[in-house]
């Protein structure tokens, strides 16, 4: 009995430094690849869309932090003078700071989309990293949505970027290297009541960029498509509505959403380490993906009923 005692004990008092070694070990491996990630940023040249607010103009400044070379897009001159300006004022203790440059171009302009192309890459004389985070919201029921409204929302958020993607991609072929990021969003992976042509968009935007993955390997192109779930910026607010109108409204899981300076981290990290495909949501929406695939017929019932609900909701 005493030495089952003595072995238990022996055991015991092996097994917690193991553990807490483990542990340890774990934690400096996430470090130093935070920190091998970051180092791969520095000096590369960032190109990053939809800059002047929420996700994007959080990506410019923790981009920026890592030593990146910025060229920061967006429609509104003054606001993308205002983030030059304050990056350009920030000090970190990562050496070198880069100024960025500013292009200013809209999206649903074809013509704009190119000239806006030969101005970034006369910036730097070349792209690293494209992150096309441009994008607008909806919120409407399809038997009332007028047709122009989901052909801008397929504008911004799936015509654009492709275009802008294409516009620079010969230039990364021609250097055999780069790396192409697309902000998605988990409505790319399932689609939710009175959002059709946000994730009808989104959806889009994940076949594209999946396709380009595949066809781009051998060119020693990377891309990555990010899709999050409901961040806490103004992207509801600026969302359009059926007769194309502004929705003017914080919606309450927005509100309740991930602060974009959290996201743009993640975003970081994701382009450090060079993943293809990266979901950062909560545990719901993301078993919903799954369930989307292995039970799709209990998605649907559940889809159908949280119409049913939002229906009643906005007619009460």
């Amino acid at each position: 009995m005493l030495k089952e005692r003595v072995m238990d004990l022996v055991t015991q008092t092996a097994i917690l430094p193991l553990l807490f070694g483990c542990l340890g070990i774990f934690s400096l491996f996430r470090v130093l690849q935070r920190i091998r990630s970051r180092a791969h940023l520095r000096d590369t040249v960032v190109v990053v869309t939809g800059a002047t607010s929420g996700l994007g103009r959080e990506c410019a400044r923790v981009f920026h932090a890592a030593g990146a070379k910025l060229v920061l897009c967006g429609r509104n001159v003054e606001a993308l003078e205002a983030l030059t300006s304050e990056l350009a004022g920030s000090r970190t203790s990562q050496g070198q700071m880069y100024k960025p440059y500013t292009v200013t171009f809209d999206l649903t302009d074809p013509g704009a989309i190119a000239a806006a192309a030969t101005k970034i890459l006369q910036c730097f004389g070349y792209v690293d990293i494209l992150i096309n985070n441009a994008g607008v919201s909806y919120r409407g029921a399809i038997s009332d949505t007028i047709v122009d409204v989901d052909r801008k929302v397929m504008e911004i958020n799936y015509f654009g970027p492709v275009a802008l993607t294409k516009a620079l991609l010969p230039s990364m072929v021609k250097r055999k290297q780069g790396h192409i990021v697309a902000i998605s969003s988990v409505q790319g992976k399932i689609s939710i009541p009175f959002r059709s042509a946000y994730a009808a968009s989104k959806h889009a935007t994940q076949a594209f960029f999946d396709c380009l993955r595949a066809e781009m390997e051998q060119d020693g192109i990377k891309v990555t498509v990010i899709s999050p779930g409901y961040i806490y910026t103004n992207l509801s607010v600026n969302a359009v509505t059926a007769d194309g109108s502004r929705y003017g409204a914080l919606d309450k899981n927005t509100a309740r959403g991930r602060s974009p300076a959290e996201v743009a981290q993640d975003v970081l990290a994701a382009v450090g380490k060079k993943k293809k495909d990266v979901i950062l949501t909560d545990l719901l929406p993301f078993l919903a993906i799954y369930l989307r695939t292995l039970a799709p017929g209990i998605f649907f019932r559940i889809m159908a009923s949280r119409a049913r609900k939002e229906r009643k909701s906005k007619n009460s």
